[in-house]
C-alpha cells in the first residue's frame, strides 16, 4: 500500500530509475525516524559478506550484517522486535525497535534467547537533511510504502524484497520487476 507522506516505520522503495547509485539502487529502506530536522533509515535488503561473529568475535552467532546506508559505515546499528529483552530500545513503529543496551544484547544472543528473526544488524545508516528527502520524493526517487509486515520485517529475506515491493505497485512497475539490475545486461 502506498502512503502519501513519509513517517517512522514506513518503507522507502527505490524507484527503478535510480541506477548507478551503489547504496540505493534497488533498495528498501525502513524509516527509523522522520521529522522536520531530517530522516534516518536502514536499508533492509543489502546484506554484506560479514556475520556478527566476524565483527564481534565474542558473539557466537552467524547473523548477517546489512549495509544500512552510506553514513557512518564504521558503526554498528540494530533493529529488533524484543524490547522486553533489550533495555533502552527506541520504538520506531508498532513492534519494531532501534538499538538498546548492547552488552545485554550480546549476552542474550550468546544464550540463544535472540534469533535472526528478532534482530537485524547494519553497518551505517541512511540519512537525509531537513528538506533532502522531500526533494527526492518530489523528483520521484522513492515510493513511500506502508510496512504491512510490521515487526516480521526483521526476519524478511532480502533477496527478492525490492522486486516484491515494486510488483505491489502494479502497472508499469511490473516491467521493472523482471528487468536485470544492470540495464546493459538486458
Amino acid at each position: 500500500m502506498i502512503a502519501a507522506k513519509p513517517k517512522r516505520g514506513h518503507l522507502l522503495v527505490a524507484e527503478p530509475s535510480i541506477t548507478g547509485d551503489l547504496s540505493f539502487n534497488r533498495s528498501v529502506v525502513l524509516l527509523a525516524d522522520h521529522n522536520d530536522e531530517g530522516s534516518v533509515g536502514f536499508i533492509l535488503n543489502k546484506p554484506l559478506g560479514y556475520t556478527i561473529h566476524d565483527l564481534i568475535p565474542e558473539i557466537s552467532a552467524s547473523f548477517k550484517i546489512y549495509n544500512g546506508g552510506p553514513i557512518e559505515q564504521d558503526n554498528l546499528y540494530f533493529i529488533h522486535n524484543i524490547p522486553q529483552l533489550i533495555p533502552g530500545s527506541i520504538e520506531i513503529a508498532t513492534g519494531i525497535y532501534w538499538g538498546g543496551d548492547f552488552e545485554s544484547t550480546k549476552d542474550l544472543i550468546n544464550q540463544g534467547k535472540i534469533s535472526r528473526n528478532n534482530i537485524r544488524f547494519f553497518l551505517g545508516y541512511s540519512g537525509w537533511d531537513a528538506e533532502q528527502l522531500q526533494n527526492e520524493l518530489a523528483s520521484n526517487s522513492w515510493i513511500i510504502s506502508e510496512n504491512e509486515l510490521r515487526n516480521k520485517i526483521i526476519g524478511k529475506s532480502a533477496s527478492d524484497f525490492w522486486r516484491e515491493k515494486i510488483m505491489e505497485q502494479g502497472g508499469d512497475y511490473l516491467i521493472w520487476s523482471n528487468a536485470p539490475e544492470n540495464p546493459i545486461y538486458n
